[in-house]
């Protein structure tokens, strides 16, 4: 399959719609509610918080924006499944069975998505790491979490690192990764798109293990002001620090 690497890679910029301009928005509401109460909320109670405090919506909704984000209370696991037009459950295979090795490099990337608070707003962070060589290929920071997101992580590796057909692009199962529009741009330059099973975060645990580094050395500690600070203190941990270990 070949690909004009020119026209391929080139950023996609879209202005929000009104819907998810007012989903951003709940899911910041949601968001601080949910750490206001150390965790221990879940959606049923976040949305009783929201109802309160003059927020209209509903619990089904509130548990389908944390599941995207990634909370969930202490002791519970609100279940939420995404479906496609047709009705189908969207997922892929796991094609690397918790086996993170690779005879080379750009063979199998992992990706995955964390978010890091500011005082400003959530900040969106969303990294592919190369399986061989342990390094941050590819990384993408937004104040929003949608499947742009990801695609630009991705577009952005594969300009740095060119692979061939054939890359297994191992992620979980969020509506971002599992969207038309990331899992076409996976098909355009011949990559395979594998998935976690659901609740099981050892399917990835070396993008788990560089998530708790990146906290550990650097997020739990800083009181970033705006998204605009913690982008370029992220940047320099990557690539100044953590990519040249």
């Amino acid at each position: 399959l070949k690909v004009s690497r020119s026209g391929f890679y080139e950023y996609m910029h879209r202005r929000p719609s009104k819907q998810q301009v007012e989903r951003e928005i709940l899911s910041e509401k949601i968001k601080a509610v949910f750490h206001e109460h150390k965790g221990r909320y879940g959606a049923v109670r976040i949305t009783k918080v929201l109802h309160n405090t003059g927020i209209m919506t509903n619990t089904k909704r509130v548990g389908k924006l944390m599941h995207l984000m990634g909370l969930y209370a202490k002791g519970s696991r609100y279940k939420y499944k995404h479906y496609n037009r047709k009705g189908a459950s969207l997922s892929r295979p796991n094609l690397i069975n918790q086996i993170f090795k690779a005879t080379a490099p750009n063979k199998v990337w992992l990706g995955d998505m964390t978010y890091i608070p500011t005082k400003e707003g959530t900040l969106y962070l969303a990294v592919n790491i190369d399986v061989f060589s342990r390094k941050i290929v590819g990384w993408s920071m937004s104040s929003r979490m949608q499947d742009k997101l990801v695609r630009d992580c991705f577009l952005q590796a594969c300009g740095k690192e060119q692979p061939q057909p054939g890359l297994i692009v191992h992620t979980d199962q969020g509506s971002q990764y599992t969207s038309s529009r990331y899992q076409s741009t996976l098909r355009q330059v011949g990559a395979q798109s594998s998935m976690s099973r659901k609740g099981n975060p050892y399917d990835n645990a070396m993008m788990e293990s560089f998530y708790k580094t990146l906290k550990r050395e650097l997020i739990n500690d800083a009181h970033f002001e705006t998204r605009a600070e913690a982008t370029q203190e992220i940047f320099k941990y990557i690539e100044t620090y953590y990519n040249t270990k």
